[in-house]
């Protein structure tokens, strides 16, 4: 019997445990808050496993690997968030920083293997760096996904709970421009402006996206000079980049390539690219029809799939070959806002369902 006060009383604790992406003493005491309620709840303590941008959790129910449980336990939010707005729960909603991505999602997971008679083949990895790219996660992720052969990702779910069964394949480039600094007022003509150069190349960058591919480029943060009596001799450009289809991220990588300017001595350098490969559909196509006996099984009606904009850490498990499934995690909303928020009485039914389609494994 899975109880919704034990469940809320260990989101409680992870929510309350500051977890700031990067932040590698916060982060130790967040993967210690989660290895707590593991060992608590599992019955033995998993593995602590130390890496540039903190601790990942590791945790395995002996036997031949059949499932991964996969998580994150760093959040977006600013040290302080959790000072200024601490778990709460009111008019049906959990709220606090990360309480919906993606605390919640492992809380969750936890409780859904906690209530299997056998729990031998079922893994859980929870790690510190997903908001940030994953990169001192993701060959992890991959060993023992292979090991495992079957993917569940513990990230919120879609709109009205849906799961998610495909994503897009995301990265971030960034255009340098190099210039040269000169008075603005006495002598800008000694000058190369940067700044003007990469106005032209936004122009250019805004036309690289395909509707017909559903490829989105999007500029995003720019910075530019030091001081407004100096013409700037550096702009720095980020862009966000979304495919679905991972010729188009080939595309992209030699369409910046291309970029020009007409300014004189202005020197352009790219950097970045695709990170985080395409998810398509076939990647869940093992796992969702389980997924959906499970949802009928526990009494879960009108469970959907569909496919989102957002990259994950199962967007790497389906780059290799293996079965992922993704959204297994809260119902609510607001991820990355301060009003996020996960739907209390979703928390028991939706660890049901993991339980009844781990069962299926």
């Amino acid at each position: 019997m899975i109880s919704l006060d034990d469940m809320l009383a260990d989101l409680e604790l992870l929510v309350n445990t500051e977890s700031t992406s990067l932040h590698l003493d916060l982060l130790a005491q967040s993967a210690a808050a989660v290895a707590s309620v593991m060992e608590r709840r599992l019955g033995s303590a998993p593995r602590l496993i130390e890496s540039p941008a903190g601790p990942h959790v590791l945790w395995s129910g002996g036997g031949t690997p059949k499932v991964l449980l996969v998580g994150h336990h760093d959040t977006v939010f600013p040290v302080g968030s959790v000072a200024a707005r601490p778990f709460r729960v009111a008019d049906g909603k959990a709220t606090g920083p990360g309480v919906f991505d993606m605390k919640a999602g492992i809380v969750q997971a936890v409780h859904a293997t906690a209530a299997l008679a056998d729990r031998s083949g079922v893994e859980i990895l929870i790690t510190a760096d997903e908001e940030v790219g994953s990169d001192a996660s993701r060959e992890l992720i991959e060993e023992r996904a292979a090991a495992c052969g079957n993917v569940l990702v513990f990230e919120a779910s879609a709109d009205g709970g849906a799961l998610k069964i495909a994503r897009k394949g995301t990265g971030t480039f960034e255009v340098v421009v190099h210039g040269k600094a000169a008075h603005a007022g006495l002598e800008p003509w000694k000058g190369i402006n940067s700044l003007v150069a990469a106005a032209e190349l936004v122009l250019q960058i805004n036309t690289f996206g395909d509707p017909a591919t559903a490829t989105t480029v999007t500029p995003t943060v720019a910075s530019a000079g030091t001081a407004d009596n100096v013409v700037p001799a550096e702009t720095r450009v980020k862009v966000d980049v979304r495919v679905e289809q991972l010729s188009e991220g080939e595309r992209l990588v030699a369409a910046f390539q291309t970029l020009h300017t007409s300014v004189d001595g202005a020197r352009v350098e790219v950097l970045g690219g695709l990170n985080r490969p395409p998810m398509p559909v076939g990647s869940s196509g093992a796992l969702y029809p389980l997924a959906m006996e499970a949802a009928a099984e526990v009494g879960i009606e009108g469970l959907e799939g569909v496919a989102v904009g957002g990259g994950s850490d199962g967007n790497f498990t389906a780059a290799i070959g293996v079965p992922t499934l993704d959204g297994m995690g809260a119902v609510g909303g607001g991820a990355h806002a301060d009003h996020e928020f996960v739907l209390v009485d979703t928390m028991v039914p939706r660890a049901e369902l993991v339980a009844a389609l781990l069962r299926r494994l």
